[in-house]
């Protein structure tokens, strides 16, 4: 990990995660359905029930801050944290239109969380935790704020193997610009893919009765243009990919990115798979 600066890494994040938040309210639709699955999982293995007071690490535009504020109703209160600030404006104003009054969501650092101790029933998160670069700090802040026999349960990415539904581009990439080989220690899409390793890191972090398991991701598109256009508006760490592009190989590249999207046509639609791993566990009463 030489010359990696932890905190230029988590602001370089804070902006990129502000620049697409305008994207991500644009194919919000798109997202609740690609994403349901995992967001119904993590809801379904914290155990939400009605009255839980629960805290959505990573919360971006409100979810599964907002499936989980459905789940546990006006008896009880969801709070959704980011880094970035423009994607918690999108959070607010879907829970306004939504009307609902029990979910709140605030800007702030997961690795420095700004709650008392033992303050929620349940602490979820959906594909924030392998960006941290302080993940052994949240996960300890984590279960500072959770009460014992409180449950938690987050979502990362699985392999790059596993995923062309973000991988995808990363093959046609290599063809027109230099990509140095992933740090397997530097925080990134696929940093906790492996199986294990979230749940070793939660297990040092003193949680218990860790499961993991995997969870189906599908990316549904009218065609592999489409797939390209949602792509490059909304995932920020390929952003950065996509800049280093010639102009004049700009082309090529997103007709084969497009055309690589095409072979996973099925019944009319192009349908790109993924995993996501999600771990759950519980922090123990003593």
């Amino acid at each position: 990990m030489a010359n990696f600066d932890p905190q230029q890494f988590v602001e370089i994040q804070r902006q990129d995660w502000n620049r697409v938040s305008s994207a991500w309210e644009k194919w919000d639709a798109w997202l609740d359905i690609s994403m349901g699955s995992c967001n119904r999982r993590l809801v379904e293995r914290a155990r939400l029930a009605q009255g839980h007071r629960v805290l959505d690490l990573g919360c971006g535009t409100g979810y599964p801050a907002i499936p989980a504020a459905l789940r546990v109703g006006p008896s009880g209160h969801v709070t959704g944290v980011d880094l970035a600030e423009a994607m918690i404006e999108v959070a607010c104003r879907k829970a306004d239109a939504l009307g609902l009054k029990h979910v709140t969501f605030r800007a702030c650092d997961v690795a420095s969380l700004p709650f008392e101790d033992a303050g929620f029933d349940s602490v979820i998160s959906r594909f924030c935790l392998m960006f941290l670069p302080h993940l052994d700090k949240t996960l300890h802040e984590t279960r500072r704020v959770l009460k014992p026999g409180g449950t938690v349960a987050a979502a990362v990415w699985a392999v790059r193997e596993k995923n062309p539904f973000l991988s995808l581009p990363m093959g046609v990439l290599k063809d027109f610009i230099e990509m140095p080989p992933m740090d397997p220690s530097i925080p990134g899409i696929f940093y906790l893919g492996q199986p294990g390793d979230l749940v070793n890191r939660m297990k040092a972090a003193g949680f218990a009765n860790l499961v993991e398991e995997e969870v189906p991701v599908e990316g549904i598109y009218t065609s592999g243009r489409e797939y390209l256009e949602c792509l490059q508006e909304i995932a920020a760490p390929l952003q950065t990919l996509f800049a280093k592009v010639p102009s004049e190989k700009r082309r090529a590249v997103e007709d084969g990115i497009a055309a690589a999207a095409e072979k996973f046509r099925r019944d009319g639609k192009v349908r790109i798979p993924g995993v996501a791993l999600a771990v759950s566990g519980i922090k123990p009463s003593v």
